[in-house]
């Protein structure tokens, strides 16, 4: 999958279904905050992503304090918002049931 930083239109396009996350005021990131039941889902949730993030060789920035976990987006080398950025926070989403 591509490394080439989207433009805007294109961004605006994979926002357009994708629940739950914002795109930053720069444009640059997409940003989710996902609540689970309790420290084993969002644990699951974080090693199923994790696992994923592997595969697409493009890991996400995050946190988890116990069942929240916050995930920022971005592609560092290409300056911005990418194809993988999009896959993976479609990943996410069906991981988290959406």
């Amino acid at each position: 999958m591509a490394r080439e930083k989207l433009e805007r239109k294109a961004v605006d396009e994979a926002m357009t279904g994708l629940k739950g996350w914002v795109l930053a005021q720069d444009g640059l990131s997409i940003s989710r905050g996902f609540v689970f039941k309790n420290f084993s889902e969002a644990f699951a949730f974080m090693t199923r992503s994790a696992l994923a993030a592997e595969k697409l060789d493009h890991h996400p920035d995050w946190s988890n304090v116990y069942k929240m976990v916050d995930v920022k987006l971005h592609t560092h080398d290409a300056g911005g918002l990418t194809a993988l950025d999009f896959e993976l926070a479609k990943r996410m989403n069906r991981y988290a049931g959406d």
